[in-house]
């Protein structure tokens, strides 16, 4: 028998932490802040004042639209810029996704994305987890989303104009999906997150919308 409670991790939180100063160093369609803090150690006392740069760029949803009856999924194409050395190439395979404005639910974020880049109106969802995407540099958060797909035809080209956007709709047995994962085809975190998700809660999520 263990004793064992979740609630006593981690060892610290925010209130040992003492931010000396910050300034935004770099103010465009994201910001940087400047801070200078210093924090409680494990073995007692204090860090000395450090300074880090942190990449401010809001938070974000993904939704994986997904159809439990014939175990068919939908992932977008497009091109990355920071992909341009990916073995693979700049286009990648992902799930839908968009930054979270103000006043906007998770809900309302993947139904907006998922009509402007693949087309699609959306019938209920299951919040999958959230985590953040590189806390040593960045406070985005990701939350992910699982979708009911209900439409039968999903394909075509979409996107906005005005935002640079060539989308290319896929719809995927799940089963051929996880292969393309297999193959280091996907490889970006929110979609693999996403994916090895829905594969460890599959019979739940059948259960749920059966």
């Amino acid at each position: 028998m263990t004793d064992f409670k979740p609630e006593n991790y981690p060892f610290f939180s925010r209130a040992d932490v003492e931010v000396v100063d910050r300034q935004t160093v770099f103010q465009g369609f994201f910001r940087i802040d400047q801070y200078k803090i210093r924090h409680a150690l494990f073995n007692g006392g204090h860090s000395g004042v450090f300074q880090r740069e942190l990449f401010e760029r809001g938070h974000a949803v993904v939704v994986l639209p997904y159809n439990p009856q014939t175990d068919e999924l939908v992932l977008i194409e497009q091109f990355r810029v920071g992909a341009l050395d990916n073995p693979n190439g700049p286009w990648l395979l992902e799930a839908i996704a968009g930054m979270i404005e103000a006043g906007e639910s998770t809900e309302q974020v993947a139904q907006r994305e998922a009509e402007e880049e693949a087309g699609l109106v959306l019938e209920q969802f299951l919040p999958m987890l959230s985590y953040q995407s590189s806390p040593g540099g960045s406070t985005e958060r990701i939350h992910l989303l699982l979708a009911r797909l209900a439409q039968r035809e999903v394909a075509g080209v979409y996107g906005l104009a005005d935002e640079n956007e060539d989308i290319k709709v896929h719809l995927l047995q799940r089963s051929d999906a996880m292969l393309l994962l297999k193959a280091g085809k996907i490889d970006n975190a929110a979609t693999v997150i996403a994916l090895q998700w829905l594969t460890l809660n599959l019979r739940q999520v059948i259960e749920n919308w059966s």
